[in-house]
């Protein structure tokens, strides 16, 4: 049987849109995490370069042909990621110098190309050598965000071997798309990895829920943003223009055990570093009564195909 393993969620705010000072940011709290013995770390949605929360909370946002929020996605699409590109190749090598697993979201865009004008809301996974793992983009945008994301496929849908165990995950409301969960179940998940914009009681309970049905531990991860910090080019509703402190995405991150339990209960209005023992004896013992991947699984009743798909543009696991 394998020791512990420390895990840390990272619940803090980047420097919202901008690229270069939130990787200076997202490097520092790696540092944080590996200095209290962080063995895994995970970030929040689109932590790189934040999540558009602006979607949300900026009604004028989704008219036709308006100039402001042109300008918004001009300025997230001069901050997204590119893969690979000096971003991952510096969180790479700060995954190697710390010997860290990391696990972060980020807006992404094409290089060049076909489709090098749309953005995805994509997972990037790096082991303690500076490997690229794993890359999985978000496979339905939900509701507004369509606006801005364009539909993932099934290349990174899977959970893939790292220094921490069998480690997978998903973006926000793929929580709630059954056969993206079971194909993540049947990769036999230790670690899984559920990115929020803010982890409210819904999502909360879709974690709880994963964790218990893929008897995997779940690390929540929400961030933290500010109606102040939302795109100067936009203007919030009423109330949050009255009270520019108010939080819009408030946190939330929680630890799970594999029986739906918190490890690490949830935090709220604040950053903060989370930080827990995983003991992978645990999903031995919920093992005996639910596998949903093996004695709870009848493969003689029902079919499961994953087709990859055909991105325009999707990097395979990549070394530095």
């Amino acid at each position: 049987m394998t020791d512990f393993v420390r895990v840390a969620v990272v619940q803090a705010r980047p420097v919202y849109y901008e690229l270069s000072r939130s990787v200076e940011k997202a490097l520092t709290h790696m540092q944080a995490a590996a200095r209290r013995g962080a063995q895994l770390v995970v970030f929040g949605e689109s932590w790189l370069p934040g999540y558009p929360a602006w979607l949300d909370h900026c009604p004028q946002a989704a008219l036709w042909d308006h100039p402001p929020t042109k300008a918004v996605y001009v300025r997230l699409w001069e901050n997204s990621v590119t893969v690979p590109g000096k971003v991952t190749q510096q969180l790479a090598e700060a995954a190697g110098d710390l010997n860290l697993t990391l696990v972060i979201g980020i807006n992404e865009r094409v290089e060049r190309g076909a489709g090098n004008l749309t953005l995805y809301n994509s997972i990037l996974f790096f082991d303690p050598e500076g490997n690229l793992i794993n890359h999985h983009r978000k496979l339905m945008p939900t509701y507004t965000e369509k606006l801005i994301w364009g539909l993932g496929d099934a290349r990174g849908l899977r959970a893939v071997d790292s220094a921490v165990g069998r480690l997978g995950g998903l973006i926000c409301w793929e929580h709630w798309m059954p056969l993206s969960r079971q194909k993540l179940h049947l990769d036999g998940e230790v670690i899984h990895a559920a990115l929020w914009p803010t982890v409210h009681e819904m999502h909360q309970i879709a974690s709880r829920h994963y964790a218990f049905e893929g008897r995997c531990f779940v690390l929540a991860a929400g961030s933290i943003l500010s109606a102040a910090e939302l795109p100067a080019e936009l203007e919030p509703t009423e109330p949050l223009k009255q009270r520019p402190e108010t939080l819009v995405l408030r946190g939330g991150s929680a630890i799970i055990a594999p029986d739906g339990t918190y490890l690490v209960k949830p935090v709220y209005d604040r950053e903060e570093l989370l930080l827990a023992n995983l003991d992978p004896r645990l999903r031995y013992r919920e093992g005996l009564t639910l596998d949903v991947s093996g004695h709870y699984h009848r493969p003689d009743l029902f079919d499961f195909r994953v087709k990859p798909g055909n991105a325009s543009e999707h990097h395979a696991p990549e070394k530095h």
